[in-house]
């Protein structure tokens, strides 16, 4: 049994992040609530009715970014892909287009191919993917753990506004306690063998954030100390 007795609610527009050891349940989890796998036991509800296959109201955002893109179109054709889906009339894929890659700074890269960008603007591509469908829930599997420092906190940053600006549901899974601190109104904490809650904790430091002030507020640096302690028991 990979997940045991993981009793979880995520509030509107609440940004939850989940940390663990590996082969905690975390990914496991994420596919649950993406519809993407179904429980053995138990259920998993999203506004009431119980998610048993992927729904456009959920997007996921895979941390493999240059498997998650289709090699042979371009960017303006990735994006396309969840327009198609949606069923979004082709008359307004270009202004739709626009404006994503706009918001997710791609404009200059609209005709390139994926093996032309690198692997943090791959990465905004499949973000803009997502959100193409204008999806209420945001899954992001370890999106940034195979970035640069720089990149990672470019993209942090403009995942935390433009889930705010739209109000977007976001559960996000990392490996990074310092991460999981700066994005996450709240932060669960996995133990293993079989994956549980191992605690809940509230991150009750102001929005918005910076990545250099926020990082050394005694708050921030008190809270990954309880994580790493956490963690380290486990």
């Amino acid at each position: 049994m990979v997940i045991k007795d993981m009793d979880l609610s995520v509030a509107a527009g609440e940004f939850l992040c989940i940390v663990g050891a590996s082969g905690c349940g975390k990914t496991t989890l994420l596919r649950l609530l993406a519809g993407l796998a179904r429980p053995t036991a138990g259920r998993v509800d999203f506004y009431g009715k119980s998610v048993t296959a992927p729904s456009r109201e959920r997007a996921i955002v895979f941390q493999d970014y240059s498997r998650a893109l289709l090699p042979w179109r371009t960017v303006a054709g990735n994006i396309a892909l969840a327009l198609e889906t949606c069923g979004l009339p082709k008359a307004q894929h270009s202004q739709r287009i626009a404006q994503l890659a706009a918001t997710m700074g791609l404009s200059h890269a609209i005709d390139q191919y994926p093996s032309q960008l690198s692997g943090g603007m791959q990465q905004r591509v499949q973000i803009a993917r997502c959100l193409a469908q204008d999806p209420t829930l945001l899954l992001m599997d370890e999106p940034f753990g195979a970035l640069d420092a720089i990149t990672r906190q470019g993209l942090q940053d403009e995942v935390a506004h433009l889930a705010e600006a739209h109000g977007t549901t976001v559960v996000f899974i990392t490996h990074d306690l310092e991460e999981a601190i700066y994005l996450g109104d709240r932060v669960i904490v996995l133990a293993s063998n079989p994956g549980r809650i191992l605690k809940e904790i509230p991150v009750n430091i102001p929005r918005p954030r910076h990545q250099l002030t926020t990082r050394e507020d005694p708050r921030f640096l008190a809270l990954r100390h309880e994580l790493f302690g956490l963690l380290e028991g486990h």
